[in-house]
């Protein structure tokens, strides 16, 4: 439809209307707020991004640590067991060292000191690992208290101890005794040496004693 203006007056302009501000305030702080937290939220993603590839790289080097740790554990254990059976081998060596303080040795040295007591002679000798047990005759008892200062005066044995001691009632013309004690054999790094023999000389003209 066509509308004609018959008296020629201006046509009124449209007139815009004024919004108020206090209408617009809260969304144009909504928008800010929206995206000041899009902001915070993208800056926390990509710090929390940051912190979660740090973690990997430290969990991967404690990863690698652990096994260079079980590495060294292994080789430890193993070396733990080489040594052990080293030190029985050792213990085993001192052990035979030990031994051989048995031999000839200590024979010559208990009859040395046999030598050096008057009127004591042994009538058998064992050894039991590191122990020795001697019996014999003597004409005294002090003759006895003399083998046993001479036994620890030798420097070979240590702990000596008397079983036993009694007068020897089956043999009636001379006045005896038998005795019988225990020595613990000291394996020093240096024996001594053995000095020589004294005067004196024990009955039935022996001073060696036997090996039982």
């Amino acid at each position: 439809m066509i509308r004609i203006n018959l008296l020629q007056q201006p046509r009124p302009k449209a007139v815009r209307r004024a919004v108020p501000i206090g209408a617009t305030l809260p969304v144009i702080l909504l928008v800010a707020a929206v995206g000041v937290a899009a902001l915070v939220l993208t800056f926390t993603y990509f710090q929390m991004e940051k912190d979660i590839g740090r973690e990997n790289d430290r969990i991967k080097q404690l990863r690698a640590q652990k096994t260079d740790l079980e590495r060294v554990k292994q080789e430890v254990e193993a070396f733990e067991g080489e040594r052990k059976i080293l030190q029985q081998r050792v213990s085993v060596i001192e052990q035979l060292q030990r031994d051989r303080t048995g031999g000839q040795e200590l024979l010559d040295m208990v009859a040395n000191t046999v030598s050096r007591t008057d009127n004591l002679w042994l009538t058998s000798m064992d050894r039991k690992g590191g122990a020795l047990a001697m019996r014999g005759s003597a004409a005294s008892i002090n003759s006895v208290a003399n083998f046993i200062t001479q036994l620890k005066r030798s420097g070979y044995f240590q702990k000596i101890e008397i079983k036993e001691t009694k007068q020897d009632t089956q043999n009636t013309a001379v006045q005896t005794f038998t005795f019988e004690l225990s020595a613990d054999i000291v394996p020093p790094q240096a024996l001594p040496v053995p000095s020589a023999p004294g005067v004196g000389t024990p009955p039935h003209g022996s001073a060696t004693g036997k090996k039982g």
